[in-house]
């Protein structure tokens, strides 16, 4: 009887010993766990970047919230601080898959506000650059040295006159700040991690090899140069073309579209109508107004949000302004900021429901798609088998930053009609793949050579299953990749079903009736 005691005493006591060992090693790192998606796009977590360092057949799949977001929560999300470790699926594919080329679109980094809120003092942020102040980054010393020399570069257009850092001690209205050129760093950074262990670029890559372009507003212009410095540091500037991109929309010579813009005149009257009809909206905006000692009309026309935000995302308390004889201070408050917010949120669930913005992005997307389709054409057709490469190869990487006005509907137009709403620095990529030639026994549809595929990144997630393109495929077969073919179908004829249309000209011209 004691024996058995003994016995079961050992059992009782190894099992728990094992299950902490196994829980501190987990959380040390030192046995790998799989990483559960509780958002989508998955937030960051705890300091520094992540990318796994081999060739992955596992897939990602986010889960989305069910629940009501909570409005300051979802607000910190959005500011995207770079202090916590991004698990991020870059770059992953099945074995022996050959990367051909990888296009991204990003949101400019942390921002100073557009608006000003009447009778209070501006946020006191300094958009200089310096590595001692934090956020920094190891490659921030380097960077500011390697933007001196940006004379070298080739600019397009006006480019050449913005300012290639960010420069004031006082921000200036929508300047980019510290905090934004950290973020495009660590996006670069990550991209390489992710990227050259594949070989997408040889190190003697040729200019035209390279695409960025960027609107001509200074903060995507340094939020570009910062994540390409991270990407490929101390990049030969000679070898560079900065290209400017004058809509927001990225549409190039096609940007004529009736239509478009009617879907967007309609859409903006269904905010307003939500907005009005929002009580408790309207009582927020009032006694804030009546706080500032401010008409409410004039509040609002500030855009009051937009300055809380940026309090927000640099720790400073929101903005106050002294009532009465004795001087007492009146301020905003962070309740009155989730009022705003929540009512926010709930019109982009609004806005889904409707269709009219999905409608809008399909077309205001179109030409930006039709061009990302084009050039994954060329590269997929230069790598067949026996064909010789053109001389200075083909764009295999090509970077273009944009805005939320920009990012938000390519995600729209894309299906992924859950993702959050583009924080700052987002990005959306697009890898093309190849796979293996076909050995003996295999079917063989492309002859000897490999066939083609398409993955979509979103924040460093997977999103490719989620898409209109590829969200009928069986996520869980033995295809582990989304066939090109699909996305070529979708740009050139199917994303313009919902229009009741066969093509771009034919959804933006045909009269209304």
């Amino acid at each position: 009887m004691l024996a058995r005691n003994r016995f079961l005493l050992l059992v009782v006591v190894g099992g728990a010993v094992l299950a902490i060992v196994s829980l501190s090693l987990q959380f040390l790192n030192l046995i790998p766990s799989t990483p559960i998606a509780e958002e989508w796009p998955l937030q960051p977590l705890d300091g520094g970047v992540r990318v796994g360092q081999g060739k992955s057949r596992k897939r990602v799949f986010p889960v989305p919230h069910t629940d009501a977001p909570d409005p300051v929560s979802e607000a910190y999300s959005y500011c995207n601080t770079p202090n916590r470790t991004e698990q991020a699926w870059e770059g992953h594919s099945p074995v022996d898959y050959k990367l051909l080329s990888v296009q991204v679109m990003i949101r400019h980094g942390d921002r100073y506000p557009l608006y000003y809120i009447p009778k209070t003092k501006r946020p006191a942020i300094d958009c200089t650059l310096s590595p001692g102040r934090k956020p920094s980054h190891p490659m921030l010393s380097s960077f500011i040295s390697h933007m001196g020399q940006g004379g070298r570069g080739h600019w397009e257009s006006t480019l050449g006159s913005v300012p290639r850092l960010p420069s004031h001690t006082a921000c200036e209205m929508g300047e980019l700040t510290q905090t934004g050129v950290v973020q495009h760093l660590r996006n670069g950074q990550l991209l390489h991690q992710a990227y050259m262990r594949h070989n997408l670029l040889p190190s003697d890559w040729s200019p035209r090899q390279v695409w960025v372009e960027t609107t001509g507003k200074s903060r995507t212009l340094q939020s570009g140069l910062a994540l390409l410095y991270g990407f490929l540091p101390d990049f030969d500037w000679t070898k560079l073309t900065v290209r400017h991109q004058w809509s927001t929309l990225f549409c190039g010579s096609a940007c004529d579209c009736p239509a478009r813009n009617r879907y967007l005149e309609e859409e903006q009257r269904r905010q307003y109508r939500l907005r009005v009809a929002d009580t408790q909206l309207e009582r927020t905006y009032a006694d804030m107004a009546r706080t500032l000692g401010l008409p409410t009309r004039q509040l609002r026309a500030a855009n009051p949000i937009d300055s809380l935000l940026c309090h927000l995302c640099h720790g400073l308390p929101f903005p106050c302004v002294a009532t009465g004889a004795s001087g007492n201070a009146g301020c905003l408050t962070q309740a009155q900021f989730a009022v705003i917010r929540r009512q926010q949120l709930e019109d982009e669930v609004d806005r889904r429901r409707v269709g009219l913005y999905h409608k809008y992005a399909i077309l205001a997307m179109y030409p930006y798609l039709n061009r990302t389709a084009a050039k994954m054409e060329r590269v997929a057709r230069s790598n067949e088998a026996g064909r010789k490469p053109r001389a200075g190869g083909e764009e295999v990487f090509t970077l273009s930053s944009a805005h939320d006005v920009t990012v938000a509907p390519l995600l729209s137009a894309l299906g992924l009609e859950e993702a959050k709403f583009p924080r700052f620095a987002a990005r959306v990529v697009f890898e093309l793949w190849k796979s293996p030639p076909a050995t003996q026994g295999q079917k063989k549809s492309t002859g000897k050579d490999g066939k083609l595929f398409i993955r979509v990144l979103y924040n460093g997630q997977d999103v490719t299953f989620h898409t209109t393109f590829c969200h009928s495929r069986n996520r869980h077969g033995d295809q582990p990749l989304c066939p090109l073919e699909n996305f070529f179908s979708f740009v050139r004829r199917d994303m313009f079903r919902v229009l009741n249309a066969t093509s771009y000209q034919e959804a933006c011209y045909r009269r209304p009736g």
